[in-house]
């Protein structure tokens, strides 16, 4: 194979037994260098570990790395268990955290880990696993981090060299194989230069159809649209319906293989899927977290099939997974970043544009901006193309299971793992003595709270330590023996209103009577642990309880169709999937915790047993892939 220069030079340091870190646009080709370092650890029959910041894109790269490597692929998330002991192994990042802090021993025969979309460390909710996971590496194995284009990567690389005590190799490439064409539609004219951009007297609204009218006579199908809601992306393909892309000829494939699809995936009868059909037949459709992992994943089949021709999705469909087009348009240059809207950063508009431009395909891409002048500057425009991406800073917060696993093996000196954080080497003095004073609150309130006791992990401490993210309520339901006390129904509405997260202005569907007094327990004790947090001055609060999802869980439990149990939610479908998904994972981690045992255990056990079936069994998605 012939490699371009970056992927040879990261490819010959690994060679030389280095670690390494690559910095490349979307699109570079980063995954070749990974795939070296598979084949090679295949060959000497070495293990390798693959991580991926999101479930659906650790999927992806099992479903693509098992047609390469066979049965040398396995696959673990919370979600998923297959063929554990496979050589190359693929996970979540928070996995593979929690088995550097709980079972280092298992990693023994793994000598590299290859950490994808590696400036996630920066993400402000998830970050902190991405840097845990390499403070505390073991010695033995060799890094390739795999990041976007990031200004600040020397000093990245020269963290992890510092903590891990050898030298990390940087790899650097700045240009695209297949450059990027930038024009702008305003005033519902689309030009090439933002000098044109200009406000007028005449304000006319961009029309979608003017601007779909430009891309496709200049050639520039297929096309992926990055829009930021989900309700946006339906409305927009509804407003293209009048459309059609495809030939006769083509129209015959798609819908056939869309068909073929749909049984495979047992989607058929799926009221969503069949309103997809509509749209599908005309080459056009739409993506988002709301929908069924399976029709989301039957889309991006049709996608690379190269018969779609126009895509509406949100800025996941960007991440990781290989799908690229020839044009990319955005719907707006802002978006909501978790708090507030602000202007798009550069590295996240550079992440979507990036999949513009086929490689071996297209000579350029070409990337199409909506503008409205009255929401964002001329000078806020040209900083999101031409300015510098953002430099990658740590979001260091150390949760409370991994205060408590620190705390087994170091006991109070669990505070020196803190100078070896990104976040201790970037702060100021002031930043460093907040961080520090939060882990201390945090352990403080442990130990006040009963998880510690004499100098050891009490049988509540243990099960915190094995929930990370909803350490404190779960354990205090488990210190009153709640969990002892309730059927395996109950278990189930506990674990969805422990993971569920209601969006804006979302309110709760009504709750039955069994539910009622689970709620008003659960809603009790967070107060409590709400204001406790508080007093420690420790933030952000633990995540609450909602019972968002309570009746279709009940629902789902008792054998409901999945159509039945959507009308007893305001949810999404796809959300709900995911939610419940996220239940087993939370009622797993409970399960194989060392202080379940006995009539508890058993009766998890059903209660996985019971929402883990049909549309929410995801190995099943799999299996059928």
């Amino acid at each position: 194979m012939i490699y371009d220069r970056f992927q040879q030079e990261a490819i010959d340091y690994i060679n030389q037994g280095y670690s390494v870190i690559v910095s490349a646009p979307t699109g570079a080709g980063k995954t070749a260098i990974a795939e070296h370092v598979i084949t090679n650890c295949i060959g000497k029959k070495e293990g390798v570990i693959y991580t991926a910041p999101l479930k659906a894109l650790s999927n992806q790269k099992y479903r693509d790395f098992q047609k390469q490597f066979k049965d040398h692929i396995g696959l673990l998330t919370g979600d998923v268990s297959l063929n554990q002991q496979a050589p190359v192994l693929i996970m979540t990042t928070e996995i593979f955290r929690n088995k550097l802090l709980d079972d280092p021993q298992s990693l023994k025969p793994y000598s590299w880990v290859i950490f994808d979309e590696i400036h996630y460390i920066d993400n402000q909710e998830r970050g902190t696993v991405w840097e845990e996971s390499l403070i505390f590496l073991p010695s033995h194995m060799n890094i390739l981090g795999l990041s976007a284009t990031i200004p600040n990567i020397a000093e990245f690389a020269g963290w992890i060299g510092s903590i891990q005590k050898k030298p990390i190799k940087v790899v650097i490439e700045e240009k695209r194989p297949v450059p990027l064409h930038f024009f702008f539609q305003c005033h519902n004219k689309v030009v090439d230069r933002i000098e044109d951009l200009r406000q007028s007297r005449e304000i006319r609204p961009n029309k979608l159809t003017t601007l779909v009218n430009y891309i496709k006579e200049r050639d520039g199908l297929p096309c992926i649209y990055f829009v930021f809601g989900r309700r946006r992306a339906e409305y927009l393909a509804s407003e293209l319906y009048g459309f059609n892309f495809l030939n006769p000829d083509e129209e015959a494939k798609i819908t056939s293989l869309y068909a073929c699809l749909c049984q495979q995936f047992d989607l058929t009868h799926e009221r969503s899927a069949q309103d997809m059909t509509h749209f599908i037949k005309k080459g056009i459709a739409y993506h988002h977290a709301g929908m069924l992992p399976t029709l989301k994943e039957a889309v991006e089949r049709l996608f690379t099939s190269r018969l779609l021709k126009v895509i509406f999705t949100t800025e996941t469909f960007a991440l990781g997974i290989n799908m690229p087009s020839r044009s990319v348009i955005f719907d707006d240059m802002v978006k909501f970043y978790g708090r507030y809207i602000r202007i798009l950063k550069t590295r996240d508009f550079y992440q979507m544009a990036g999949r513009a431009g086929r490689r071996g395909m297209d000579t350029e891409g070409f990337v199409y901006c909506r503008v409205n002048l009255h929401k964002i500057r001329l000078e806020e425009i040209r900083r999101i193309i031409y300015g510098q991406n953002e430099e990658v800073r740590s979001q260091f917060n150390t949760s409370y299971a991994t205060i408590l696993s620190l705390y087994e093996k170091y006991r109070d000196d669990l505070f020196k793992t803190y100078p070896l954080s990104m976040h201790y080497n970037q702060a100021g003095r002031h930043e460093q003595k907040d961080a520090l004073r939060l882990m201390e609150m945090k352990l403080t309130l442990l130990k006040d709270s009963g998880h510690i006791e004499g100098g050891s992990l009490t049988q509540k401490g243990k099960l915190a330590k094995a929930v990370s993210g909803y350490e404190l309520l779960l354990a205090e339901l488990y210190d009153r023996n709640f969990f002892g006390e309730l059927d395996e129904i109950g278990l189930g509405i506990i674990a969805a209103a422990t993971v569920f997260e209601p969006r804006r202005n979302q309110r709760p569907s009504g709750i039955s009577k069994r539910a009622q007094p689970i709620k008003d327990t659960c809603e009790a004790l967070y107060d409590r642990i709400r204001h406790r947090e508080s007093r420690y001055r420790i933030y952000p609060l633990s995540k609450g309880p909602h019972f968002h999802l309570a009746r279709a869980m009940e629902s789902w439990m008792h054998g409901g169709e999945f159509s039945k149990v959507l009308q007893l939610t305001d949810s999404d479908e796809g959300e709900v999937v995911r939610y419940f998904r996220m239940s087993l994972q939370i009622l797993r981690e409970i399960h194989e915790s060392t202080v379940s045992s006995g009539i508890m255990k058993d009766r998890i056990a059903k209660a996985i047993r019971l929402i883990n079936r049909d549309i929410v069994d995801a190995e099943k998605q799999l299996r059928e892939g």
